[in-house]
């Protein structure tokens, strides 16, 4: 049985909304349950601009973003950014403590009927290898780049999402702190292979194997697909 089809984009394109210069190209791409895809591409061929086009965080200039075979209505936008989540290369926390940032998701509207679980959120931590009692009560300010990037992946994770949207994620990372974060992704995967999916950016072709199993390479703002990764 085929893997249900989570994520399509249909001739989506991006423009300079000073300049006017095509930024992305009509770029159509499609995501299924279970796949792990790396976007990879030249620095300026699009990838990230792509990517933000994917996850509904800048407008669309034409095309359209299915999600599970139906249009992403402006309706429709919150409960798909609740299942499609969107991880930067640079994590933007909260001050306050880590547990006060692993808390904030769950005073919003769109995850009304959730509840915090302090042992999911120590499970994912400890997943990346850190030890959740002593880092659940440090100042989001005070952690390394590493260890903040771990705390907002965590955040992410703890929310259950179907597929995520991964921007250069350890781009900044010291190698330590890309690993513990490609195993803290591997971890939440494994729960639910079969059904999580991800889209990887990443300049680096070691892990863009390691991550993934099929490859999408974006040259001048459009992609196109490769063979199998592995």
């Amino acid at each position: 049985m085929a893997a249900s089809l989570l994520i399509e984009t249909r001739a989506i394109t991006r423009r300079d909304p000073r300049s006017g210069q095509v930024l992305l190209h009509p770029a159509d791409f499609s995501l299924h349950q279970g796949e792990r895809v790396a976007l990879v591409g030249a620095s300026g061929s699009g990838k990230s601009v792509f990517m933000r086009a994917l996850a509904l965080l800048d407008p669309l200039d034409g095309g359209t973003v299915h999600w599970q075979g139906r249009s992403v209505s402006h309706r429709r936008v919150p409960a798909y950014r609740r299942h499609v989540a969107y991880l930067r290369q640079r994590p933007a926390l909260l001050d306050g403590t880590v547990e006060e940032n692993l808390r904030y998701p769950y005073s919003l509207h769109v995850y009304r009927g959730m509840r915090y679980d302090p042992g999911k959120a120590r499970g994912l931590l400890a997943a990346a290898g850190r030890d959740a009692d002593a880092l659940l009560g440090r100042q989001a300010g005070d952690l390394s780049g590493g260890e903040a990037q771990i705390v907002a992946l965590a955040r992410t994770l703890q929310l259950d999402p179907q597929a995520l949207l991964l921007d250069e994620p350890t781009a900044s990372l010291d190698p330590d702190s890309a690993l513990a974060v490609e195993a803290l992704i591997a971890r939440w995967l494994q729960d639910d292979p079969a059904r999580r999916a991800t889209l990887w950016i990443s300049h680096d072709p070691a892990q863009a194997r390691r991550v993934s199993t099929r490859h999408v390479a974006m040259q001048a703002g459009g992609t196109l697909n490769t063979e199998s990764a592995q």
